[in-house]
């Protein structure tokens, strides 16, 4: 396979240079971000039909997702503005003998390349919260819908905007000013801005309320999209390590987490939620 490039991408220098550090992005759902990684493929799982279809990965980054559904016996086309991404998911899918199954390309979700109506499904598990402009999140939810064919689904993640309130609380970087200055913009705005050389802040993004979503995926033309948070409380859990390797208190981490997925009065506190819609 070979990287082929449509247009080259417009995001902020900062978010490219954050991925385009070798490691960042490729290590951080198997390491870092293991519960958001299971609970995405749970949720996932419970709505894809089980017939065969064409499903685009936009923004799929090193392409664990679509690895994981090529395996599943889907088509999948991924697309990321990062050319190391691309790179990544390329020689992955190589190692995995999913090159029939998958494949991968620098590209723009604001402007992709596949025809109208051709997928079946259309992943959106990061560039709604790297496009920090609403304009240019709508065109991305516009792009997935005309992708899609009718009855077609949108998973599309965002980022809480309280979770840098949460994360800072519970790992102690409030106890930097400079961090803290980081919250207070989020908390404002939902405009994350990370002015300082330390990547545990992030790096530019948009971080969501709850109902901004469902308007921007309204104005786009999809149905009232059904929220779930992804992490609830368990990316919270200190001893994280010890419970999720612990598998009688891994289930019962996820029975909790399952439990309070859908009430809207905490979705707010997992670090991601992820909307499910179709369109009509």
């Amino acid at each position: 396979m070979t990287v082929t490039r449509r247009k080259r991408p417009r995001l902020a220098g900062q978010i490219l240079e954050h991925y385009g550090k070798d490691a960042v992005e490729r290590n951080r759902l198997d390491k870092y971000a293991r519960l958001e990684f299971f609970r995405t493929k749970e949720i996932i799982s419970r709505h894809l039909p089980k017939r065969r279809q064409l499903i685009l990965d936009i923004g799929g980054g090193p392409g664990q997702y679509s690895l994981w559904l090529a395996k599943l016996g889907y088509a999948v086309r991924l697309v990321d503005p990062v050319p190391l991404h691309v790179q990544q998911a390329i020689a992955a899918f190589e190692a995995a003998n999913c090159e029939t199954m998958a494949s991968a390309s620098v590209g723009d979700a604001r402007d992709l390349e596949f025809e109208d109506e051709s997928a079946g499904s259309v992943l959106l598990l990061g560039p709604l919260y790297h496009l920090v402009r609403r304009v240019d999140r709508v065109k991305a939810l516009r792009e997935a819908h005309r992708t899609l064919k009718r009855g077609g689904l949108l998973f599309a993640a965002m980022i809480s905007r309280f979770a840098s309130a949460f994360d800072g609380l519970a790992r102690g970087f409030v106890k930097d000013p400079r961090f803290f200055r980081i919250v207070q913009q989020d908390l404002k705005s939902g405009q994350h801005r990370n002015p300082t050389n330390n990547p545990l802040y992030f790096t530019t993004a948009f971080f969501h309320h709850p109902d901004e979503l469902k308007s921007e995926m309204r104005d786009a033309g999809f149905a009232a999209p059904t929220l779930y948070g992804l992490e609830g409380p368990g990316w919270l859990v200190r001893d994280f390590e010890r419970v999720w390797n612990d598998p009688k208190l891994r289930a019962r981490l996820l029975e909790i987490i399952r439990s309070m997925e859908s009430e809207p009065t905490l979705l707010g506190q997992s670090g991601h939620i992820l909307a499910v819609t179709r369109k009509g």
